[in-house]
């Protein structure tokens, strides 16, 4: 009777959900692994394809007791399929946005030090899963005296699309919360770029990025604290990307087994 081999990768594959060891049936791999990653690219493939809920995510962003309600807004890529063909189109707002944006930033108020911009990108299901909590985090996490600028909400969104935003609104910066590339164990990642003095045209060295923010990897808490901490250097620096580093000191992420 032959003895099986003992798996020397299974205690690894506890602290991690990237595929590694996944053995072999004669020259092809073994059919539990084939589905699996099938599985897995259905998942990314429909997080990319998934509309955004807007009514619900307002729904969950009411009780947490913003001044007001989400001004809602569209880029130029009409849809789906446009978005996914023309990402420039993604980066700028159609021209109802704009004219609803104006009205919604004419208040006579003084220029918000930071506006938030909630996208769809990439995966919207990690914004509709996600996107309410950390909102409410970030909230929490700044300081009182920061004037923010109305909340806003942008279907078929790139990220850029938040330096328009905040150009038009005349902010000190810009935080962008949006839905990530889904990859084939995180068809939910949300990201946030932060950019100081946003104006259209900004390149993506002008920005901090906060990556994969999700129950299995860096927790909503977490992320709001390190987009405070970039922010509050970034009004002391006069500046956002190559030229701020995070030195916060805050954990990147807390994996079961690696404590």
């Amino acid at each position: 009777m032959t003895t099986p081999r003992r798996d020397l990768w299974a205690h690894l594959r506890q602290h991690t959900p990237a595929r590694i060891a996944l053995g072999r049936t004669g020259v092809s791999l073994p059919t539990r692994e084939v589905l699996d990653f099938a599985l897995a690219h259905a998942q990314a493939r429909d997080a990319i394809h998934l509309p955004l809920d807007t009514e619900a995510l307002c729904a969950e962003l009411a009780p947490q007791g913003w001044p007001s309600p989400p001004v809602l807004l569209h880029s130029q890529a009409r849809d789906r399929h446009e978005y996914l063909l023309r990402p420039d189109l993604g980066r700028r707002l159609d021209a109802d946005s704009v004219a609803r944006l104006g009205a919604a930033g004419d208040t006579g108020a003084p220029a918000p030090d930071l506006v938030l911009v909630v996208g769809d990108g990439l995966s919207a299901l990690g914004i509709q899963l996600h996107g309410a909590a950390l909102l409410g985090a970030i909230r929490r996490a700044l300081h009182p005296a920061v004037r923010l600028g109305p909340l806003v909400v942008v279907r078929q969104a790139r990220v850029a699309v938040a330096d328009e935003v905040g150009e038009r609104l005349g902010a000190a910066a810009v935080a962008m919360v949006v839905g990530e590339r889904p990859g084939l164990s995180s068809p939910d990642s949300v990201g946030i770029y932060l950019t100081h003095a946003p104006r259209v045209g900004c390149s993506d060295a002008q920005r901090n990025c906060i990556s994969n923010v999700r129950p299995a990897g860096q927790d909503v808490e977490t992320a709001a604290r390190r987009l405070v901490w970039l922010f509050e250097e970034s009004r002391r620096l006069g500046l956002t990307g190559v030229g701020l580093k995070d030195h916060s000191g805050l954990p990147l992420a807390a994996l079961p087994g690696l404590n």
